[in-house]
């Protein structure tokens, strides 16, 4: 039986031992641990570049595989990543040593958040591209921010900071904090102001359905501070619903009269998005971002309204808006060839599906828009929303759907297909394709692609380095 008792953080620590380092917030929390001078080591199963280079830059050991004799130094701590389960051998070693340990956002709360004001931000999409920009504003705003985000900054070039300012930018993460603690990550952080962005059905693998993940943001909102500020979206019932609970000071944003933050109107004249906001009824202020897409305004409204309650001047938000560089893997164009525009997104919700081809239409009005999906997270392998996304392709004029990758870890009666998604999208007048693997694809595109097609590619992963490839190709 294992024991939890040593879920804890010892007063005094000095070094501190990562399992399942490799991961997106874990290799910037150990990177934000040796900053903060602690002697960091770790390990995982897939050791490999960008990460592994990123660890090694900085001096953090990291062994390739689990194995208890990777704790035989016996570290004063240990951090215990979401995807590791209780029987890993690292785990079973930690227990058997009794050594201490914690979870990701306990090690984030004890060594930086819980010394700084917290700003997180929540929601099923758009949690990065908020919090990347709030963290921007408040750089520009001369307040030297810390932050930690599921992103890399391009103006920063990562996706942590410690700042030596008051404000703490952290991207609230629904998901499961733990083997141990099946609550989500973002329920461990204190909001001083906090900002909703939405609320569907996703995560399929941990949540039953949308009640269930509707309890998770419910349990975040009515524990805030009543001395908080709660931002949410105004444009579904379900976050309408959930900020009247709050028990704190509420601001919606969004189209919708009732709203003191409101989008007057909105004009794509590529590089740039412009739209004019109004407080209250009043003129705000125009504004002008090179963020593509509705979503990204309604994103940058929301950083709006909190940089104002900072009493941040106006000036310095526009300024903050139009140079932010965006984040790597967000509507980032990788790279042009015989006038073939390749972007990189990670769309892979149908809601974020929709939002990110109709940016594009947007943007690229006159050309033709190539749309190439990877269905590859825990619930788009499944057949939850094999309906659903027939109808967020309707801004593309070509579709490639890939065969998802890791279907064998699906049960067979749960699976999405790919090629019954083709079928309904034919059916609905569009021009799309199956694909089994990567390689057709590439193959496929090098032979159809035109001068003035931006090729979309969609996808929570790597999707085999489709972008380099096909470029190269092309």
């Amino acid at each position: 039986m294992q024991n939890l008792e040593n879920n804890r953080i010892p007063e005094k620590v000095k070094s501190i031992h990562i399992i399942a380092i490799c991961g997106t917030g874990m290799g910037a929390l150990a990177g934000m641990l040796k900053e903060a001078g602690f002697k960091v080591t770790g390990s995982d199963h897939h050791v490999y570049p960008p990460m592994s280079t990123f660890l090694a830059e900085r001096g953090i050991e990291v062994t390739s595989g689990f194995r208890p004799e990777n704790l035989y130094h016996r570290p004063d701590l240990v951090v215990v990543g979401n995807a590791v389960s209780k029987d890993n051998p690292e785990v079973e070693a930690m227990f058997g040593m009794g050594l201490p340990f914690c979870s990701f956002p306990q090690a984030m709360n004890r060594f930086f958040v819980n010394e700084k004001v917290a700003l997180p931000i929540i929601g099923t999409h758009g949690k990065t591209s908020t919090s990347a920009l709030l963290a921007w504003v408040l750089s520009i705003a001369g307040l030297d921010p810390s932050f930690m985000i599921g992103g890399i900054l391009k103006n920063f070039d990562r996706n942590y900071n410690i700042g030596s300012g008051s404000y703490f930018v952290v991207e609230g993460d629904e998901y499961d904090t733990a083997f141990f603690d099946k609550g989500p990550k973002f329920l461990h952080y204190t909001p001083s102001r906090a900002i909703l962005t939405s609320v569907e059905f996703d995560h399929a693998d941990i949540y039953r359905d949308l009640d269930h993940v509707k309890q998770a943001f419910i349990d975040f909102v009515t524990a805030m501070p009543e001395e908080a500020l709660l931002v949410a979206c105004d444009e579904t019932s379900t976050v309408r619903e959930l900020a009247a609970r709050a028990p704190c000071w509420v601001a919606t944003y969004g189209f919708e009269e009732r709203s003191p933050w409101r989008l007057e109107s909105i004009r794509f004249d590529p590089p740039w998005t412009y739209f004019e906001v109004t407080i209250r009824g009043e003129p705000f202020g125009t504004f002008r971002t090179p963020l593509m897409g509705r979503h990204n305004a309604l994103n940058a409204l929301a950083v709006i309204a909190v940089a104002d309650d900072l009493r941040i001047p106006k000036d310095i938000i526009s300024r903050a808006l139009e140079t932010f560089e965006g984040i790597k893997r967000r509507q980032e164009v990788r790279g042009i060839k015989r006038g073939i525009t390749v972007i990189d997104d990670f769309a892979h919700h149908p809601t974020e599906v929709r939002e990110t081809l109709a940016a594009a239409r947007g943007f690229y009005a006159n050309n033709r828009l190539v749309a190439v999906f990877e269905p590859r997270t825990n619930s788009s392998m499944r057949k939850v929303f094999q309906k659903v996304y027939p109808k967020s392709f309707d801004d593309a004029d070509l579709v490639c759907i890939r065969k998802p990758p890791l279907l064998d870890k699906i049960p067979a009666d749960e699976r999405f297909s790919s090629e019954e998604l083709t079928r309904d999208l034919k059916d609905r007048g569009k021009k799309a394709r199956y694909f089994p693997d990567t390689e057709a694809i590439i193959d496929y595109l090098v032979t159809v692609a035109r001068a003035d097609d931006v090729i979309l590619i969609m996808s929570n992963g790597g999707f085999d380095n489709i972008h380099e490839r096909l470029l190269k190709r092309l």
